[in-house]
């Protein structure tokens, strides 16, 4: 269980092909203070720790998160998000992020505003929706949807979540990874015999 509160980036210093398999090697300043079985979320999709070394770590993606995500993507020196697993008993300063990500979406818009930036993604999974102000994690980042279209949503980002993330290096085309709101899912899965 993660929050999408990102704690630090982490730089891929190395992709190993391993059948249908990659391992990501990841330095990070997080790498000392990790154990093996551990879960971090990666761009939002949570992966175990296999193996530490000095200053980086590594992970394994099977296939299918190499499917269903944007880490199929991943080049050397490419900035990633990182969270460790929340402490039963932390603030809860984001969302309820469970680090299982529903699919990609594809950048369509960058708007810089008066000291803040607006990202508009388009989606084609028709199984999820967003919610005008309810919860969406891009890229590991927990936020708040702004505009609220099928198929299709915008948030906006602040100075410091521009800095501290790899929104920074999102251009147009690019593709994230999205997990929709989890209390969100369930109420729409509830509702669905009604409907």
């Amino acid at each position: 269980m993660f929050t999408g509160i990102i704690e630090t980036l982490g730089e891929v210093a190395k992709l190993t092909k391993d059948g249908e398999n990659l391992h990501i090697e990841i330095k990070s300043p997080l790498a000392s203070e990790l154990k093996i079985d551990q879960s971090v979320s990666h761009n939002g999709v949570c992966l175990t720790v296999v193996e530490i070394k000095d200053d980086a770590y590594v992970v394994t993606a099977i296939q299918e998160t190499l499917e269903k995500t944007n880490l199929n993507t991943l080049k050397n020196n490419a900035l990633v998000n990182l969270e460790r697993a929340m402490k039963l008993g932390d603030r809860l300063d984001g969302h309820i992020v469970q680090g299982h990500v529903d699919g990609v979406a594809e950048c369509i818009s960058i708007k810089e505003a008066d000291g803040s930036w607006v990202y508009t993604f388009q989606y084609s999974n028709s199984e999820f929706s967003t919610v005008e102000k309810g919860s969406i994690t891009v890229n590991g980042v927990s936020l708040t949807v702004v505009d609220s279209k099928k198929s299709q949503f915008s948030v906006a980002i602040i100075p410091y979540t521009y800095e501290h993330t790899n929104f920074k290096e999102i251009k147009v085309g690019d593709k994230v990874n999205l997990e929709f709101d989890i209390i969100g899912k369930y109420v729409k899965n509830l509702m669905q015999p009604y409907s």
